[in-house]
């Protein structure tokens, strides 16, 4: 099975003869479909990008999105990632010219990462396209759907904090 056949008949290959999805319970389906969404987005993304990669794309957002810049430490924790794979990505924008480290003024131990104009540019640049992505893949999804997947997924995230 060629993998655009998969992506452009999703809904063939679940009802099909492809899987065998019986016997499955749903939260198990879902994490499936969630982490498979996930790869196909980021494939799409990496392409939309072209310079950077979604993940690195997504630390930007991340970045963007506190009030005050973060450590590693902090950006690692938002992204839901670790450390490692943050600093990797991190290390990748900065020979880029998308971000650069700073030491704090309070405490000459933390570094923390800032975004530059060149990533601020470039936000920009992609602002619009990324929002015609965003309004396809919600297209024909209710507003209260969601929201309702959203409190879903902060709950989903809370209970996953009591795993080891």
């Amino acid at each position: 099975i060629v993998r655009s056949e998969i992506m452009r008949n999703l809904e063939e290959l679940i009802d099909g003869e492809i899987l065998d999805f019986q016997g499955i319970e749903s939260p198990f389906f879902l994490l499936g479909l969630i982490s498979a969404f996930e790869n196909r987005y980021q494939a799409k993304a990496d392409n939309f990008f072209e310079e950077i990669s979604w993940k690195q794309f997504f630390a930007i957002i991340c970045i963007n999105l506190c009030k005050m810049s973060p450590t590693i430490k902090e950006l690692a924790e938002i992204m839901g990632s670790s450390h490692q794979n943050v600093k990797q990505i991190l290390n990748k924008l900065e020979d880029k010219g998308y971000v650069k480290t700073v030491l704090d003024e309070q405490d000459k131990r933390k570094q923390r990462i800032i975004i530059t104009e060149k990533a601020i540019a470039f936000c920009e640049e992609h602002d619009k396209g990324s929002r015609m992505i965003v309004k396809k893949i919600f297209e024909g999804i209710d507003e209260k759907d969601i929201g309702t997947v959203i409190k879903t997924l902060l709950q989903m995230e809370k209970n996953l904090e009591g795993v080891s």
